[in-house]
């Protein structure tokens, strides 16, 4: 258990380490629950792209999914769609590497808040068997200088 502390410290210290540089940006941490409970974070790469990484723990692995955000027409402030693809590892009696998929809508409230829904099927290119039955809710906090919403006409 101490090692998968360690590890889990390590990985977020080396990715929150390196937003330093998006200071101007908004980025959040929080938790994932529903079919594997997973620590994750949201980094800004530019202005619609994202960093998306995670730490799993019902079956350890780490992801990395690169997100593009959208603002959903007519929806209200602070509501976006996100699709996003990235490299999955799984460790533990078997290696398994694969890709995923990261398709969610979240909303950021008005305070450091960010509730989000998605789906995130992966096909495992050790195994060669694809997995669609990947669902989960999060809740992060956003850390920054604040949340500036623009309005959509």
């Amino acid at each position: 258990m101490k090692k998968i502390l360690v590890i889990v410290a390590v990985a977020l210290g080396a990715v929150f380490a390196g937003s330093n540089a998006q200071a101007q940006a908004n980025w959040e941490v929080g938790i994932r629950g529903g079919d594997n409970f997973s620590v994750e974070a949201t980094l800004p790469i530019g202005a619609s792209p994202r960093l998306h990484p995670a730490v799993y723990f019902d079956r350890f692995g780490v992801a990395a999914y690169f997100d593009w955000m959208f603002a959903l027409s007519g929806g209200p402030t602070g509501l976006k769609f996100y699709p996003g693809v990235g490299p999955e590892f799984f460790f533990g009696n078997d290696f398994d590497f694969g890709a995923g998929g990261d398709f969610g809508v979240e909303y950021a409230f008005e305070f450091p808040l960010t509730l989000a829904f998605d789906w995130r099927p992966a096909f495992e290119f050790t195994e060669a068997d694809f997995n669609a039955n990947r669902w989960g809710f999060s809740a992060r906090f956003r850390i920054g200088e604040g949340v500036k919403f623009q309005k959509t006409n």
